[in-house]
Order: structure tokens, then C-alpha cells, then sequence
């Protein structure tokens, strides 16, 4: 096996993981809605939640934590409104057909909120709201999460990484997207250290005594034992603004538990304890139809203008650039579309193992 990393043709990638999912009892058509969200996020350089993933994805399903077959059922449905049970079913399945029902119910009345419960982790909440983007709307999807995020003035790991995730149309190549976690970082970061053998940066991480942590390894059996925590956006106290990202991820914990009546802080911290206990997610989708205010040319050109404006304007010095939100991922994308994927010595070996123990043997990778 290298000892490098070594870039693989996306393409390659999705075709193996759709392999994958089917090789642990994922139906074709659900395999290739799991892939194309894992793929997308590779392609958006998001490696946190890319075929990075998808081991944990296979061991769950092994070990019987998920389901391979993902049963949805309509809890209540109105006209803009509807509340969806995910049955421990694939979390990216659950999540793509939620917010298809969303879609079409701003179709026919400019408005769809659909609320999930009894789901699992369904990847990058970008690639929902991009459907949104898609059919001329604005899109919004949030989920909560096992706990990992202390609350401002605490220790204990309670909130989620709980991303607030929205998308628009402009009329530039690509859309608005805003996609991250209320958190500094997210435990998959963490997890890419860890593969890549790097300590954690300080101001990330405290102890039980409220101490910056900085060993990967340690902290990602701790976040679990409940003796570490990952710090809200704005960091440590109030100074920082600490409180304001502790806030928004309290209300992400409130759409994706409140609506559907799922488990919710320390209710979803069992599942880590217990190989079998399924997480039991909730999720929020929302879909407004621009069309129900404006023509979509006109908002697109608003839209436009004001990322334009943004990174148009006066620069701090020493930097030649200013990004807005979803311009570096359409930049990556098309990069790594010619490049390949990334993929470490670690994810290599999981790779290896996952082939092996489905004898995909017709991929022949570099390693």
C-alpha cells in the first residue's frame, strides 16, 4: 500500500462506493443517492464528509446500528407541511426524499417545510439545499447530532454539530451556498487529522476542566466518554462571540427535535455508547419558490450583485481575494474533476478493506 496520498478519478470513486452500498444491502437506487452526496462532497473538497465516510457508513450497517433498506412512511402531510419518519434508514436517502417533498409542495404553493425524525447521518447538508437551487428556490436544511458541542460556560458535551445550511440561485456559474457547522470545527475534521496523524489546533477543543486539547487521537475517544468538547463558533465565553454560535445551534437542535418529537442533547449520546442503539437524527428542510415573490431573473440578478459587491470591495492588506459562500467549492470541484480525490494512506487501507471483504476485485487502484 502507498504511503502517500494519491488521487483517484472521481468517477472511480462514486462507482466504488455505489459497489459498496450495495454489497451490504443498499438498494441500487438508494446506493446511488448515498454515492452522489459522498462524491459531492469530495468535489467540493469537503474530504470530512466524502469516502471518508463511507466506512462508517459499512460498519454501521453491518453491526446493525442503520438500516440498508431505507423505509420511509408520512407521518402527517399538508398542503405546505409534512412530517416524515426515516425508519433508521439510510440518512441520505431519508434526506433526499424529504427534501423533494419540500420541492414540490413550494411548486404548487411557494412554500414546503418537511420535518424528519428517526433518521441517520445523511452527509452534507449542501447537497440538499442545492436541489432547492436547482428548481429556482432557496433552500434551507438543518440536523441535529450526537453530542459534541459544549454550550457557552460549559464543559459538557451537549449540542450536535448541528450545521445551519442555506442555498440560493444567482446569476453567476454557481449559487449562493452557505453549508458549516455552529461549531469551530466538526468531529470529521477532527477524524481527517486523525487519518492525516496531526495534533488538533488549540481553541478547538476543552477538557473537563475547561483546558484547550490538542491530541487527535484522545480527543476523538473523549468527545465520546464526555470528557471533551468542541468549542461553538466565536470560541470560549461571550468576547469572542461564543454565545452567538451556541445560540444558532440551539436552534437547529429545536427544528430537527421539536417538530418531529425525536431525541434530542443527551438523548442521542446512547448511540455512541451502543453499537446496536440506531441515532434516531432529526432533520429540517425548507424550499421557498422565488417565484412566489419576484421573477427568478430579477432575483438571480440581486443575488448576483450583492456577491459581487462582496468580493469587489476593499481588500485587507496582503490578501489579493475575497471569497463568498460557494465559490471556493465550485472552484474545487473543477479542479479535482480533472485531478481526482485525495485520498490518504488511512483511507487507502479502508478502502482496501471494504474491497477485499466484498470481493469488489474489477477496481485496481494505485495502492
Amino acid at each position: 500500500m502507498s504511503g502517500d496520498v494519491v488521487y483517484i478519478d472521481s468517477g472511480m470513486l462514486r462507482n466504488f462506493m455505489v459497489d459498496v452500498f450495495v454489497g451490504v444491502g443498499v438498494p441500487r437506487v438508494d446506493a446511488d443517492i448515498c454515492a452522489e452526496v459522498l462524491i459531492t462532497s469530495d468535489l467540493w473538497g469537503i474530504d470530512s464528509h466524502g469516502i471518508q465516510r463511507l466506512k462508517m457508513y459499512y460498519d454501521r450497517i453491518k453491526q446493525g446500528k442503520q438500516l440498508p433498506v431505507t423505509k420511509i412512511s408520512i407521518i402527517k402531510d399538508g398542503p405546505t407541511t409534512a412530517l416524515v419518519d426515516g425508519g433508521n434508514g439510510m440518512g441520505h436517502v431519508v434526506a433526499y426524499r424529504a427534501m423533494q417533498l419540500a420541492i414540490a409542495k413550494a411548486k404548487e404553493y411557494g412554500t414546503g417545510a418537511v420535518a424528519v425524525r428517526n433518521s441517520n447521518h445523511f452527509g452534507i447538508a449542501g447537497y440538499y439545499v442545492l436541489m432547492a437551487v436547482k428548481e429556482g428556490m432557496v433552500g434551507m436544511a438543518v440536523t441535529n447530532a450526537r453530542p459534541a458541542v459544549a454550550p457557552t460556560f460549559g464543559v459538557e458535551p451537549m449540542l450536535g454539530t448541528n450545521p445551519l445550511t442555506f442555498g440560493c440561485p444567482t446569476d453567476e456559474e454557481f449559487p449562493f451556498i452557505i453549508d458549516c457547522a455552529t461549531s469551530i470545527t466538526q468531529r470529521g475534521k477532527i477524524e481527517v487529522l486523525d487519518r492525516l496523524g496531526e495534533p488538533t489546533p488549540e481553541g478547538l477543543v476543552i477538557g473537563a476542566n475547561g483546558e484547550s486539547l490538542t491530541d487527535t487521537k484522545s480527543i476523538l475517544k473523549r468527545l465520546i466518554d464526555g470528557t471533551a468538547a468542541l468549542l461553538p463558533l466565536g470560541g470560549l465565553g461571550e468576547t469572542t462571540g461564543g454565545h452567538k454560535g451556541y445560540g444558532y445551534s440551539t436552534l437547529v437542535e429545536i427544528l430537527s427535535a421539536a417538530f418531529g418529537g425525536g431525541p434530542y442533547l443527551r438523548g442521542l449520546a446512547e448511540a455512541d455508547r451502543d453499537k446496536k442503539t440506531p441515532y434516531r437524527l432529526g432533520h429540517f428542510f425548507l424550499a421557498v419558490n422565488v417565484s412566489s415573490f419576484t421573477s427568478l431573473e430579477e432575483f438571480k440578478r440581486t443575488a448576483g450583485n450583492i456577491v459581487r459587491q462582496l468580493r469587489g470591495s476593499k481588500k485587507a492588506p496582503g490578501q489579493t481575494r475575497i471569497y463568498t459562500a460557494g465559490e471556493k467549492e465550485y472552484e474545487k470541484q473543477r479542479e479535482r474533476l480533472k485531478t481526482g480525490i485525495p485520498v490518504n494512506p488511512n483511507l487507502q487501507r479502508d478502502i482496501l478493506i471494504m474491497k477485499n471483504e466484498l470481493g469488489l476485485n474489477e477496481y485496481q487502484f494505485p495502492f
